[in-house]
Parts: structure tokens; sequence; C-alpha cells
């Protein structure tokens, strides 16, 4: 994907690790409306976050008191504060490369 507004890479501003006894827990990435919005994401949606070591699914949180170019990233591994992810909505249109007895 080209180096467009959708594919902007984000600076870890945080990484928030739960633990069994949470009452919330799972892989969460928190930006911004406007990074949201750029990307084409919406409150819950699942999105793909890269970051430099691997890519995972996580639940959209949008917060106004994130500073725009911004994430907080929740239960994700592979990246630390200060690195910077991309955040990509699954492009679920596309075959990719399932198998074609599938089809």
């Amino acid at each position: 994907m080209p180096d467009d507004i959708r594919n902007r890479a984000l600076r870890v501003a945080a990484l928030i690790a739960t633990k069994k006894s949470d009452p919330e827990r799972g892989p969460m990435v928190i930006m911004n409306e406007r990074d949201a919005r750029n990307r084409l994401l919406t409150e819950g949606e699942l999105a793909w976050v890269y970051g430099p070591r691997r890519g995972e699914l996580a639940e959209v949180r949008i917060d106004e008191g994130m500073r725009e170019g911004d994430v907080v990233l929740r239960d994700i591994v592979g990246a630390s504060p200060s690195e910077v992810v991309r955040v990509v909505k699954p492009d679920l249109d596309t075959r990719g490369r399932r198998s074609t007895a599938l089809a």
C-alpha cells in the first residue's frame, strides 16, 4: 500500500498490559478520531496494527483526548513506546491467498 494518509505511521505514546483479573482485556488501539477517520475506521471495529516485529488485529477505540499521530496500545505484543506502528483497515473484499477449494 502506498504511503498515503490511510497508511501513515503513528507513534506509540503508551502501552497498557492487562491482567487476567481485569474486566476489560484484549488487543486494542486507542487513537484520535481524525486518525481513525483517515483510515476509514470506526469505534469498535477491528484493525490491523503492524509494529516493527509483528502484526495483530485489535479493536479500535476513539478518544478525542489523544494527540493526532499518537496511539495507545493495549495487550499488543511487538511494539514499544516511541516506536511507530501502522494501523490499517482489513481488506475483506480482496480474495488474498485463500485456497480455490474454499471458493
